[in-house]
């Protein structure tokens, strides 16, 4: 009696998915600087401008707030996910999880998924605090639109640093021009954003990422009504994400030789 052949095939879709978060979390958890720049950063700006006139310098409370939301989406987007991804593809990570019975596709998904819930669950402690620390009394459908809007940074940055990680293969490399990039983001959004630097680089600023999700932000918690402004950096967003996200996956390489 002769036996059948076994024949191999993938696991669930489901256990995949869950075994790579699983491991993505532990991994992100143990990071101590991917949670410092989440969270930890943000907060430091939130309570280092409740004294004095820092805050109105800014341009009142609100744009306190979205900036530190925003620096916390942004240096984690730019350091703590390009960065991790960028290691791990150098020493020869993610070519031997590509190797597995998982699917390509679950391997960065399941990676930008724990980012963007770590991002969320910082982003929440941020705004509690800031609410807290700023005696603001926000609505439950405003804490639910600063969440949106945090879901949505979170997306455009991670889809910023994809694409760095895309284009580049230096490890070294992508470690500078992220730091180049999050000094000509944060200059443009916020100089930009103020007028000092002219009428042109004002307009630029308002469509620039840093510019846009601030202007999301502000808004937000100010509660005031959903304007064209909104709309353009709504807009822009969705762009930034659509075009970035494009460029990461189409030249993304899983070896950096």
């Amino acid at each position: 009696m002769t036996k059948a052949p076994i024949q191999a095939g993938r696991p669930p879709l489901g256990l995949v998915m869950k075994s790579l978060l699983r491991a993505d979390f532990m991994v992100l958890f143990n990071s101590r600087t991917s949670l410092f720049l989440s969270m930890l950063l943000p907060i430091v700006i939130l309570l280092a401008n409740t004294f004095g006139k820092s805050q109105g310098r800014l341009g009142g409370s609100s744009m306190v707030i979205g900036l530190a939301l925003t620096l916390g989406l942004l240096t984690s987007g730019l350091f703590g996910y390009t960065l991790a991804l960028a290691h791990d593809r150098d020493v020869g990570v993610l070519q031997r999880l590509r190797v597995t019975p998982s699917p390509a596709w679950t391997i960065m998904t399941s990676r930008v998924l724990v980012q963007v819930a770590v991002n969320l669950i910082a982003s929440i402690i941020v705004i509690i605090v800031a609410a807290t620390a700023y005696g603001l009394s926000l609505k439950p459908w405003q804490y639910l639109l600063v969440i949106a809007v945090a879901i949505l940074g979170a997306a455009m940055f991670l889809a910023i640093g994809q694409a760095i990680v895309g284009l580049i293969q230096s490890t070294s490399a992508i470690n500078a021009i992220s730091r180049i990039l999050l000094i000509i983001l944060l200059l443009l959004g916020l100089l930009g954003g103020t007028g000092i630097l002219g009428d042109t680089i004002k307009s630029i600023a308002s469509w620039s990422p840093v510019g846009a999700l601030m202007t999301l932000f502000a808004d937000t918690l100010n509660g005031t009504a959903w304007s064209a402004p909104d709309t353009n950096a709504l807009l822009a967003c969705i762009g930034y994400i659509a075009a970035f996200s494009l460029i990461g996956v189409r030249w993304f390489r899983w070896t950096s030789r």
